[in-house]
């Protein structure tokens, strides 16, 4: 049979509708299983029929062995337990703790060698050595104050000339540096002349009594020219002459340099004013301020070693002289000053300087110096020295063996010290603890007691003895791996959790469903009195209750923006105004 055109229209509309269902129609249908599946999963795992494999169930542990391995959260909200699992606190994954923790005391850890070469932990041992401390400070150049000298006028008069014109000049003790007329000293030395000559004259006379008083009248009026700035030798020239003069050459009292020059030529001055001031270049004084825990371990002649910033690669050694016995209150340092000869004159006043203070470590008692082996020093100026005994030749004061101040001639009497790398020491706050491999893998802490820092390494006062090894490289790990299996550590070194403790802990899982619905917050009545009914909307405030879905029924969910309200705000009474 034929059939028409309409037939064929309609059969090739038919065909074309079959071909666009199998296209959308079959992923329609995977899709929507698909989807299905997730939602039935998420239901089951949210009532609780679904769970992880490997979370643990609650149970009864008593039956564990002490071999089993424990689990511990990364930020020890919790103590250990015996299964994996999630934190209940943090919801964090717990991690395995180390193997072989069975072997532990409490205060140690065993790592096997598989687990050393992977975390790369090194061990140095702890040796007895020989050591400096190294003390460093930066200090100024000072004026030696025992060589700082005045010339003042000790008569009124002028300055009639100046030969130490400008400061700086370098003169020599008796040199000639001014001046000074004065007709008050004029009139001294013709007293002088005259008591003189009436002292020759009595000497003739047969009253013995009159010739006494003319020699005390003669050396009175001496006296009196030396008070009036008169040396010794210029008035037994005035009496060698039998001349007075009003000009009197003002002679500088030591060698030194013209620091000040206070007057010029012509001008009055008074009795006491100041002429020149005057100081002795050929030491200088270098002002260090110190910690007072390094102060205490320097003394009296220690040696110092300095180099000027306007000089660098040059040294300078000198030795302390004196140790203030005060610490300074605004600063809390102590002060220190250290002479050092300048016999060419290099050192500048005012400059800075970096002084090195090596003081030897291992004896309280005494110190070795090399330097100062069978010598005498002064006691007051420590770079005067002397093979035997003698007298200072600045104060004058005797010398003094250089034991007495501590020293010592015998170099054996320095023990050493126990010195350890620096990266041995683990330190938070003031406790330092290092890692002693005891046994082969055997790590146990150690609080230590700290020294000074020498060179690469740390002096190590207390905590530890010659030849034990310490942990220098993965200490780090260590640390944190005692600090997970609830051991002590660095951190707290307080902590110490038995393996018997870990084994009786357990970890449940967290579930959001477990957390309880947001409740009421009750709000007190206005008048303070207590409420008769906690859930009266006039007294509470309540959150909206959302939720996931409709079915969901063990736990709160969150609801769409927007959705989040409040409740009718509490009704508030104040006694005497009408609502």
């Amino acid at each position: 049979m034929n059939k028409t055109p309409a037939t064929k229209d309609s059969l090739k509309t038919r065909d074309s509708m079959r071909w666009w269902i199998k296209l959308f129609l079959q992923p329609l249908l995977l899709l929507i299983f698909l989807v299905t599946t997730f939602v039935v999963l998420g239901v089951l795992q949210q009532i609780g029929l679904l769970t992880d494999t490997n979370t643990p169930l609650v149970g009864d542990l008593d039956n564990q062995t002490e071999d089993s391995t424990s689990y511990i959260c990364p930020m020890m909200c919790t103590p250990p337990s015996l299964k994996p699992g999630r934190c209940p606190v943090c919801a964090m994954e717990l991690v395995a703790a180390a193997s072989g923790n069975n072997q532990a005391d409490g205060r140690s850890i065993v790592i096997d060698s598989v687990a050393r070469r992977v975390a790369g932990i090194e061990t140095v041992t702890v040796e007895k050595i020989m050591a400096h401390h190294a003390i460093e400070s930066i200090g100024e150049l000072e004026y030696d104050q025992g060589g700082r000298k005045t010339l003042a006028a000790y008569v009124d008069g002028r300055i009639e000339q100046l030969y130490a014109d400008y400061t700086g000049v370098k003169v020599s003790e008796k040199d000639t540096l001014a001046v000074l007329y004065s007709p008050k000293l004029y009139s001294a030395q013709v007293e002088l002349l005259l008591a003189l000559r009436a002292r020759e004259k009595s000497q003739d006379g047969t009253l013995a009594r009159v010739a006494e008083i003319n020699e005390n009248l003669q050396r009175s009026v001496r006296q009196r020219l030396i008070e009036l700035g008169m040396t010794k030798n210029q008035i037994d020239a005035v009496e060698r002459t039998g001349r007075a003069d009003s000009r009197l050459p003002l002679l500088a009292p030591t060698n030194g340099t013209v620091v000040k020059k206070a007057v010029v030529e012509g001008q009055y001055v008074s009795e006491g004013d100041t002429i020149y001031e005057l100081a002795d270049l050929s030491n200088v004084w270098l002002m260090l301020q110190l910690f007072p825990e390094d102060a205490a371990l320097v003394r009296y002649g220690v040696k110092v070693r300095t180099e000027l910033q306007s000089l660098p690669g040059q040294y300078f050694d000198g030795r302390v002289a004196f140790i203030d016995p005060l610490v300074d209150p605004r600063t809390r340092t102590v002060g220190v000053r250290v002479v050092i000869q300048n016999p060419d004159g290099i050192l500048r006043i005012g400059d800075y300087a970096t002084a090195t203070i090596e003081v030897p470590l291992g004896s309280a008692d005494a110190m070795y110096d090399p330097e100062l082996v069978g010598q005498w020093i002064s006691p007051r100026h420590p770079h005067i020295m002397s093979d035997g005994p003698g007298n200072c030749s600045i104060c004058a004061m005797p010398l003094v063996p250089a034991i007495t101040f501590g020293f010592t001639d015998d170099p054996s009497l320095n023990k050493g010290v126990l010195v350890v790398p620096r990266d041995v020491v683990l330190s938070a706050g003031n406790k330092s603890v290092v890692y002693v491999e005891s046994e082969p893998g055997h790590f146990e802490i150690r609080n230590v007691v700290l020294g000074p820092v020498v060179e690469d390494g740390i002096v190590i006062a207390d905590g530890l003895q010659a030849g034990e090894e310490v942990a220098r490289k993965g200490n780090f790990l260590i640390d944190s791996q005692m600090q997970l299996v609830g051991n002590p550590s660095l951190i707290d070194p307080t902590i110490a959790t038995s393996v018997t403790d870990v084994s009786r802990t357990t970890v449940k899982p967290i579930n959001l469903g477990d957390l309880p619905p947001i409740g009421p917050m009750s709000v007190p009545p206005s008048d303070g009195s207590a409420p008769d009914d906690l859930g009266s909307p006039t007294q509470t405030m309540r959150l909206a209750e959302p939720s996931f879905s409709s079915g969901e029924e063990n736990g709160p969910s969150i609801p769409p923006v927007g959705e989040m309200k409040l409740a009718d705000p509490p009704a508030m009474s104040v006694p005497g105004v009408a609502p």
